[in-house]
């Protein structure tokens, strides 16, 4: 009886263990289910264009292909869906650094920086009272992706943290973002602190038109020199796998960009390449991991130098898929800034936008000019020919001309005093004297005719004027 009841219990447990198990099991996948069900799946929007180029399917959640000259997307896959972007948020205070303040700057730490320092966030260890060069900070915001150094060159710039992020933002609206709000300088995780893969791109064509950001954003290594607090020199290498010459994702080409990771945000990256004169810009998001992130960026890469080519249109150029024609293309003027501008569509996808040039007016011929000058301009190509007729045939004006008369009767009449004077001969001092004023007389006389020709030639030609305005 005593084994019947030990087996019985011994059913009894083993029943429990086994609905306890399939109790676990339905949680786990009800929550799977759930968390698959948060995440709507994406689509290549672009895909759905007429007669445009099929992109490849990418695994990262959101990504885009950017041509960086015109600023026109090529592939989008979620292109405006908000997801957190993690450090590629340091490409926004790359930029407002580089254009607001100089790189010989000195940034001085505080408590501001040196509170983000952590063992799980990028950092290089900076402390209280340390300094360093703006110029440091900068390819340690990039290279490293320190987060202590973004919330001090937040300070040092905006004067404090949120000043500095109201910066950003008032930046982001000007570049086009729509999608974007930042709440600080390096990516931490907010739930306020969001963009999109589109919004990022701009950001980064952005900053490609700055010659200083463009320099450090495609730096591989960098050195920092021993500081006020540190006697070691800190050695910088890029994380970028595309960027890095050593890495198996390296992609001929690349020109920049930075990494993200948080593990709400996953892996985002923004990296720019530049083949043939053309430059485009991937971002991804929400990748699984960097290589996949390295994985899908190439993908779009090869998709745009494969699959597109530059048009020239008037004023410039726009991507066009191969073997499209600017025939094939419309084109609608508007006004922008008071500048014409031409919109360049495909099958009504709006490929760029070309400001026209204006026309160069045709200089008329001086003839022309000056017989149907009025009569305004007549009395001023009048005075300007007056003033040509008082220079001698030499062109010596003539006051020159008058003092070097002068200069030479006085030099004259100094020589002939001091000869009159040393023979004591009255004569010759009154011949000396007679010859000054006949020479005197004449010069007044030359100079009188010289006016009434002018005053002639003037009265000539006011009348000629007259007769061609009646005619």
């Amino acid at each position: 009886m005593k084994k019947w009841k030990h087996l019985l219990k011994a059913v009894m447990a083993a029943g429990v263990i086994a609905m306890t198990a399939v109790q676990i099991c339905a949680a786990a996948e009800g929550t799977a289910q759930a968390a698959a069900s948060d995440v709507t799946p994406v689509s290549i929007s672009t895909n759905e264009i007429a007669g445009w180029p099929a992109g490849p399917e990418i695994t990262s959640e959101t990504g885009v292909l950017m041509d960086a000259d015109s600023g026109t997307l090529l592939y989008s896959k979620g292109g405006d869906e908000i997801r957190y972007p993690a450090s590629i948020t340091k490409i926004m205070t790359l930029l407002l650094a580089v254009e607001n303040c100089s790189l010989k700057e000195d940034v001085v730490f505080t408590e501001t920086g040196t509170r983000d320092i952590s063992w799980d966030s990028g950092n290089i260890g900076m402390q209280v009272g340390e300094v360093m060069s703006m110029r440091a900070c900068l390819y340690a915001l990039v290279i490293r992706s320190a987060n202590e150094v973004a919330a001090q060159i937040a300070e040092h710039v905006g004067g404090t943290e949120q000043h500095f992020v109201d910066m950003m933002n008032e930046r982001a609206a000007q570049i086009g973002c729509t999608n974007t709000h930042f709440v600080n300088a390096s990516g931490l995780p907010d739930p306020d602190h969001y963009s999109t893969a589109h919004d990022m791109a701009l950001i980064m064509r952005e900053g490609l038109k700055n010659k200083k950001f463009r320099r450090i954003i495609g730096a591989t290594d960098y050195t920092i020199k021993p500081t006020n607090m540190n006697s070691e020199s800190r050695v910088l290498h890029t994380h970028h796998p595309m960027l890095a010459p050593e890495s198996s994702y390296h992609y001929d080409g690349c020109i920049g960009g930075k990494t993200g990771y948080t593990s709400e945000a996953g892996n985002t990256l923004v990296t720019a390449a530049e083949k043939n004169g053309t430059t485009y810009i991937t971002v991804t998001m929400k990748a699984a991991d960097l290589a996949v992130a390295s994985t899908d960026s190439t993908a779009l890469f090869n998709y745009g130098y494969q699959n597109f080519t530059k048009a020239q249109v008037n004023g410039g150029e726009v991507s066009v898929p191969n073997g499209v024609t600017v025939d094939n293309l419309t084109v609608q003027e508007n006004s922008q800034n008071g500048n014409t501008v031409d919109d360049y569509y495909y099958n009504d996808y709006l490929l760029g936008s070309v400001e026209v040039p204006e026309a160069t007016p045709t200089p008329e011929p001086a003839a022309d000019a000056l017989s149907d000058t009025s009569g305004g301009n007549t009395d001023q190509n009048e005075k300007s020919d007056t003033v040509g007729e008082e220079k001698t045939s030499a062109g010596m004006p003539e006051l020159r001309k008058i003092l070097l008369i002068i200069g030479a009767a006085m030099l004259l009449l100094i020589i002939i005093l001091s000869i009159a004077l040393a023979k004591k001969e009255k004569k010759i001092l009154w011949l000396s004297l007679h010859i000054m004023w006949i020479y005197a007389n004449r010069y007044n006389r030359n100079t009188e005719k010289a006016k009434e020709k002018r005053k002639i030639k003037w009265e000539k030609s006011k009348l000629q004027n007259v007769v061609e305005l009646r005619d």
